[in-house]
């Protein structure tokens, strides 16, 4: 009865339409076709973009009255963003959505450590300055949705999300199971699911991954992240991930994105394999010198 009673004070206050003029008529919820078991069918192959899309290169950061480009993937900004170095965002593009600032509510001691990672990301000089990925680890959650294409498949009772980079697959149980010990670690993290209505809800722990973009936001391993994927048209999932660590940050946070259809005829997704020793990490690190060794 609150809600009603809210709901139609709410409406009370809007504009009444001009004389002559018609109503709008509020558009409609998509309804998205169902598999065989009966979920929502979101099935295919998705893209991180649209209005609050995933970043794009080149990047800058505000450092002491100078320009850097990045030219990385960070999660506070899109092509040309601008943010400061406590990681307020100067110009738009943030996937970061709440707080508005766009920026990560971290605690003084992390940000004092994300600005450790940051400053020697390119030139290490501890193996915690590089980022996982550039050793071939996986890149845990949400950095492995908003930081490339992802398929989708449904089985009865699973939602299965593999990503190209390292071929790294996410099985999402559905029955409602409990979480693994917190003895056990993954890359990936440990990921469960629900449907609430058309809405995809996966919750994950068990994270072992730390680093949430290649120049140093951090997590630690007592992070939680819960996704939802709502799809809004046949060829679009509007995509919001909950971030919540104590251990970090002052609150949770939350980004949001729009994955997009990838329709090319014939399209394939490909492994971008990564082996750790190839010693291909000279080029994720930007041009480290052999001064400088990486491992």
């Amino acid at each position: 009865m609150a809600a009603m009673t809210a709901l139609v004070v709410v409406l009370s206050l809007a504009p009444a339409p001009a004389a002559g003029q018609t109503p709008r008529t509020p558009a409609r919820a998509w309804t998205p076709p169902r598999t065989p078991d009966g979920q929502p069918d979101i099935q295919g192959y998705w893209i991180p973009g649209g209005p609050t899309a995933a970043p794009t290169f080149p990047i800058y950061t505000l450092e002491g009255g100078k320009m850097y480009d990045e030219r990385q993937t960070s999660i506070f900004g899109g092509g040309n963003a601008l943010r400061s170095a406590d990681g307020t965002v100067l110009t738009p593009g943030s996937v970061v959505v709440d707080p508005p600032s766009g920026k990560i509510p971290y605690q003084p001691w992390a940000l004092a450590k994300r600005q450790e990672n940051f400053e020697n990301h390119t030139h290490p000089t501890k193996p915690e300055h590089i980022d996982g990925r550039a050793r071939c680890h996986l890149p845990g959650v949400p950095r492995t949705t908003f930081s490339g294409e992802s398929q989708l498949v449904q089985t009865p009772g699973y939602v299965v999300m593999v990503n190209a980079f390292g071929h790294s697959p996410r099985i999402i149980p559905l029955d409602g199971r409990p979480h693994l010990g917190q003895n056990i670690r993954l890359w990936q993290g440990d990921s469960r699911g629900r449907w609430d209505g058309n809405t995809l809800v996966v919750e994950t722990t068990n994270s072992n991954a730390k680093w949430l973009d290649i120049v140093g936001d951090f997590h630690s391993d007592a992070v939680r992240v819960v996704e939802r994927l709502t799809p809004t048209s046949p060829d679009t999932i509007r995509y919001e991930a909950t971030v919540e660590d104590p251990t970090v940050f002052t609150a949770p946070w939350k980004i949001g994105l729009v994955l997009r259809r990838n329709k090319e005829p014939g399209f394939e997704q490909w492994e971008e394999a990564c082996v750790e020793g190839e010693r291909d990490s000279n080029r994720m690190l930007h041009d480290v010198s052999d001064k400088n060794p990486t491992r």
